[in-house]
């Protein structure tokens, strides 16, 4: 029998609240478990002591006894130092997604040629463009 140290969701709508328990594997996240080992109210704020409320007693039997904890419980055990802490390497969580790095390479390749256009009149006279725009207007005003 796989045993897991998982949270069973209670609560209403929109207000979670968990049980912390030891429970077989194949049994359904809110059905039959064997014990309650504690509890997790994620409305709390973070540092209040009521948040996660746990039988540590209880939960070294069940580690004892070979149960798995799920990841959010063995987050919640290794802040209170019972179980080591593992390294969880989420490489690819830092890196923004594809049509955010897409959406930058559109605004450096604007910057760039904003850049380029900004030079651009700046090592050229401009008093050259003005006399060519007047000839182009007086043509137009010939030609009607």
């Amino acid at each position: 029998m796989a045993m897991k140290i998982r949270l069973a969701r209670g609560g209403s709508k929109k207000r979670p609240f968990y049980r912390v328990v030891a429970a077989d594997s194949r049994m359904p996240r809110d059905g039959r478990y064997i014990e309650k080992l504690g509890t997790y109210n994620p409305l709390l704020a973070k540092d209040d002591e009521a948040r996660v409320q746990l039988n540590m007693e209880r939960v070294q039997y069940w580690l004892g006894e070979g149960a798995q904890p799920t990841d959010r419980v063995s987050r919640f055990l290794e802040a209170a130092g019972v179980v080591e802490k593992t390294e969880r390497a989420n490489m690819k969580k830092g890196e923004p997604g594809k049509k955010a790095v897409e959406r930058a390479e559109e605004k450096a390749q604007k910057a760039a040629d904003a850049a380029e256009a900004a030079k651009a009149p700046a090592e050229e006279p401009a008093v050259e463009e003005a006399p060519a725009e007047e000839a182009a207007a007086e043509e137009e005003a010939k030609a009607e």
